[in-house]
């Protein structure tokens, strides 16, 4: 497999960050659940569900992958004064630990800067995610939706529903989209997509405390990622009972890559209408 961009690589737990195309090959076509995200710690934020239903389950494997290098990240404390670089290095390192404690098949660097991820036709980038795709054969995509309010998390959706759209329509797996940079609590209950993430509450914790350039640096995702997940299952159904203790809402984009036509504009912002035509209802029903 070849990667362009320097600083790209693939890290098979295990067997280490050199692998030998073999390896890479056996570790890619295991998988049954591939997570695409845009920075290190946004697979862990928005995927643990995934990750969880196959944390030591037979007959499936996670694997992740990362696109952008980590570079601008936000640092404070120990990490004030590391170099871009040094940010860079460091948080590979993190995703590749983290890689570890959630025994994923492999987790792939692509190590692009954010602004050729932003570049909406960024040809060698499609190519790398449709080789990445073929090669793995997942049944499920999880990757950043669309509603999402960060620029690059939106980028890498779009680019990959482009892959995807690319493949052959018996190649193309169920794309959904999860949340990071804008929880989707918003959407109508019959169109959230519920993952469990009250499995294995040490993984979870593990797997997002192992950023420490990012909590020590300033930003507590561990803390915020769990809080949304607890609020997510509490919050869920007003009159009955938790079906369990955590969840992330993820939305069924699988229309955007199985209808080439279909515009991704049009597609969230239905969902949006639907909402607004919900809360118009109800606050209707109330109007004397």
């Amino acid at each position: 497999m070849t990667l362009s961009q320097t600083g790209a690589g693939i890290f098979i737990p295990g067997i280490g960050d050199k692998p030998d195309e073999g390896q890479i090959a056996e570790a890619l076509a295991c998988t049954t659940d591939l997570c695409i995200g845009a920075h290190q710690d946004d697979i862990e934020i928005m995927a643990y569900g995934p990750i969880a239903a196959c944390y030591g389950k037979e007959g499936r494997r996670f694997s992740g992958v990362t696109v952008t290098d980590g570079d601008g990240s936000p640092r404070a404390g120990v990490y004030a004064a590391y170099t871009n670089q040094q940010m860079k290095d460091i948080r590979a390192v993190e995703q590749n630990q983290a890689a570890s404690i959630g025994r994923y098949a492999a987790q792939v660097a692509l190590s692009w800067p954010s602004r050729g991820v932003k570049d909406p036709a960024n040809r060698v980038l499609i190519d790398e995610l449709k080789e990445i795709i073929l090669a793995a054969g997942p049944e499920t995509i999880y990757t950043h939706n669309i509603a999402d309010k960060h620029d690059t998390h939106v980028a890498v959706a779009m680019h990959v529903i482009r892959a995807v759209r690319e493949l052959p329509m018996s190649k193309r797996p169920r794309l959904i989209g999860m949340e990071v940079w804008r929880a989707l609590d918003w959407l109508c209950d019959e169109d959230k997509v519920v993952q469990n993430t009250a499995l294995y509450p040490n993984v979870s914790a593990a797997l997002l405390g192992v950023y420490d350039s990012q909590i020590s640096g300033g930003k507590r995702y561990d803390l915020a990622a769990h809080g949304r997940r607890l609020a997510n299952a509490t919050f869920f159904a007003s009159h009955a009972v938790d079906d369990c203790e955590s969840m992330s809402f993820g939305i069924d984009m699988t229309p955007l890559v199985r209808g080439s036509t279909v515009c991704p504009v049009q597609f969230i912002t239905g969902y949006v209408d639907k909402f607004k035509a919900e809360v118009e209802r109800r606050v209707g029903q109330f109007v004397g």
